[in-house]
């Protein structure tokens, strides 16, 4: 499998602040590639570099072979963008919305009407096509500028936290698009701060946090990173608001995370570990519901490369005015 693009080092200072901190990797054709991190990491602004919305301090990027610097037009013949905040208009109607994006990216005027239908069509938006962008609901606002996008046979899709914002099932059918268009060929450069989805869609994943980029790899290697350590994970019938202080410094344990009433304990020992937790837990007025063992997550390999707290990751960036 190729590599359909290849950034070199990749910076931007904003003042003297670095937003990008020479920054390096490669996206296979055809993969689906994550770049996850928390919010402010970077993330949009790596995009926005790559897409040439924007111009790095220094380094740089190819894309399908062609220079961010040098080449920006050509750059952007080959890409397809669905930004955070839709680009869409408001006042216009869904078909009409994808035929003006098709004259935009020089689409032929005889297949532009053609091409729209097909894409509302596929993407589940034909009974949608007359009414205007703005009364659509998010989740089809989602939907349809993404296949705007495509309208224009893209080799490369640029999602930026596509699913920020969704209700459950919204997510759920745009994952699903995004899968079936990796099906298709399609290379797709997905931005997220949502561990699950990264672990779901993504071939690889770059992690990055602060402007750095602190691993390049498949999932499954992520994981791996924490194959030497188990998770001891008990269930409550409520978690008192004072427990999380009073948790025992138990020798054994690396790390203990707090989900709703689901306390996580990582260790290496768990046989030694076991029985004093409980017996904590119990003499503390805790109603053990279950117990579980686990092999380590993602999101728990996430917090032992980046040294960040997980619940820093479920929190979604206030959200913006606009069409959206």
């Amino acid at each position: 499998m190729n590599d359909i693009i290849q950034v070199r080092d990749l910076t931007k200072f904003y003042g003297n602040t670095p937003a990008i901190d020479h920054i390096s990797f490669e996206v296979k054709k055809g993969e689906v590639f994550g770049f996850l991190g928390p919010n402010g990491a970077g993330k949009t602004t790596t995009i926005r570099m790559m897409v040439g919305l924007t111009q790095p301090s220094s380094g740089t990027a190819l894309v399908d072979g062609h220079d961010i610097l040098k080449e920006p037009v050509e750059v952007k013949k080959t890409i397809g963008l669905v930004p955070e905040t839709s680009n869409l208009y408001g006042e216009l109607t869904a078909l009409e919305n994808l035929i003006y994006q098709a004259e935009i990216y020089g689409v032929p005027r005889k297949e532009r009407r053609i091409k729209a239908i097909q894409l509302l069509e596929e993407f589940g938006l034909k009974e949608h096509q007359d009414k205007s962008f703005q009364k659509l609901s998010r989740g089809l606002k989602r939907r349809l500028t993404i296949a705007a996008a495509l309208i224009h046979h893209p080799k490369i899709l640029f999602l930026d936290e596509p699913t920020t914002g969704l209700d459950v099932m919204s997510a759920r059918g745009l994952r699903k698009l995004i899968l079936d268009s990796k099906k298709k060929g399609l290379t797709i450069f997905l931005t997220t701060h949502y561990i699950p989805e990264a672990e779901s869609l993504c071939d690889r994943i770059a992690i990055i946090v602060q402007g750095k980029i602190r691993v390049v790899d498949t999932p499954e290697n992520i994981r791996d990173q924490m194959k030497e350590a188990e998770v001891l994970e008990i269930g409550l019938d409520r978690t008192p608001e004072d427990l999380k202080s009073k948790l025992p410094s138990v020798d054994g344990i690396d790390k203990i995370v707090i989900d709703e009433n689901r306390i996580r304990f990582h260790t290496r020992r768990l046989d030694q570990v076991a029985s004093p937790v409980m017996r904590f837990l119990e003499g503390h007025g805790a109603k053990i519901k279950s117990i579980n063992t686990l092999s380590p997550s993602l999101e728990d390999a996430f917090v032992k490369i980046t040294g960040l707290d997980s619940e820093l990751m479920k929190i979604d960036k206030p959200m913006k005015a606009g069409p959206e």
